[in-house]
């Protein structure tokens, strides 16, 4: 049994008590720089925990410590080539929290340094959305990750330039955004990929692909110019769905080294996402093993996805709550006996409330939600 946690009757461990709410940020201030300074002094000693605690991850993985700073280093000079507000802002916060950029930035980069030594993750997020129906889109997925780093979930809350939209974002202490929505209609979210280009130096870094479009983007086509515009060396796919009161629309943007692919909806609306690759052409570079959990995971997504399409949102989170005694680790929980950096559990269940633009966030995974557990931001 992996990544299992279950009763003795055999279901899922019994509910908890409503989740507290998470640490937050919030800022109108249109200025990157007098923003980031201030999460920086607010969140700075969330910060550098989260930094000390990738330094470890990267330890275990097996990247050497001599190359985090130049890692750190090239990440810096992609992101301030790309994307010089989002580079203010970081360098901000760095110094907000009393670190130097470089340090800052390998939390933004953590893939990209993950990649370098080929690390690949078994217990990943898992993402559904439907569009195929009347009114806002329908949307939900888990994010899996190392229980250690549970301390550094984040919620955010700033404008994009003076005249841009607000934007709402879930990420991890000192990372730019992961799952996200703007008030201009569009909401991203977030699955690792993993392909065997990846891990060739440090590239723009996939959160920070993310931030930008949600700070600029309002379609899937302005999501996918975006995309194509970094110049990447980890994989990811980012699920970019929109909203304008009337009409709905989505597609998983499938970003990699070896190019980026765009993937839309089946004929009925579902679009499903776990851990490799749907675009063909992408998937001949395919680095997930052939017998990890995403295939089964995708597999029991695809099979009760018709859970999505119904109008309650707890019917959505019913879709997520499989456990590895169906034969699919949705819900995923860890296994006694395992090193930390591999173990992975669902800290955060997640759907883009687009019509308000909004997060709906469980602080833990679908098998614990309940009514009184979700944070509406």
């Amino acid at each position: 049994m992996t990544h299992a946690e279950l009763s003795p009757a055999g279901g899922p461990p019994p509910l908890p008590a409503p989740a507290p709410a998470l640490p937050a940020f919030h800022s109108d201030d249109p200025d990157p720089t007098r923003r980031g300074h201030a999460f920086g002094r607010t969140h700075g000693h969330r910060i550098r925990a989260t930094v000390t605690a990738y330094r470890e991850l990267f330890d275990a993985v097996g990247v050497a410590p001599h190359d985090l700073r130049p890692h750190g280093e090239q990440a810096v000079d992609e992101i301030a080539r790309w994307a010089p507000d989002l580079y203010a802002e970081l360098a901000a916060s760095a110094s907000g929290a009393g670190l130097p950029v470089w340090e800052l930035a390998l939390v933004n980069a953590r893939t990209e340094v993950l990649a370098t030594v080929g690390a690949t993750a078994e217990g990943e997020c898992s993402t559904a959305v439907h569009v195929g129906g009347p009114g806002a889109p329908h949307t939900i997925q888990t994010w899996d990750w190392h229980e250690e780093m549970a301390f550094a979930r984040t919620l955010t809350g700033h404008r994009a330039g003076a005249s841009g939209p607000g934007v709402r974002t879930f990420t991890e202490a000192g990372a730019l955004a992961k799952i996200g929505v703007s008030e201009a209609g569009l909401g991203v979210h977030f699955n690792i990929l993993s392909h065997r280009e990846d891990g060739d130096g440090i590239g723009v870094p996939v959160h920070v692909v993310a931030r930008r479009i949600l700070d600029l983007a309002g379609t899937v086509a302005e999501a996918v110019d975006i995309a194509r515009s970094a110049r990447v060396t980890a994989s990811t796919v980012l699920t970019v769905v929109t909203y304008d009161g009337r009409r709905a629309d989505a597609a998983s943007i499938e970003i990699s080294p070896a190019g980026v692919a765009v993937v839309r909806p089946d004929a009925d609306g579902f679009l499903l996402h776990t851990n490799h690759f749907l675009d063909p052409v992408l998937a001949l570079g395919e680095n997930a093993a052939p017998t990890g959990s995403t295939y089964a995971r995708h597999a029991h997504l695809h099979t009760h996805r018709a859970l999505l399409a119904d109008p309650d949102p707890e019917r959505w989170t019913e879709l997520l709550r499989a456990h590895d005694s169906d034969g699919a680790p949705v819900c995923c929980h860890p296994q006694d006996g395992l090193p930390f950096h591999l173990q992975w559990r669902t800290l955060l269940t997640v759907s883009l409330d687009l019509a308000a633009a909004r997060l709906r966030l469980h602080p833990g995974g679908p098998c614990t939600a309940a009514p009184d557990t979700w944070i509406h931001l």
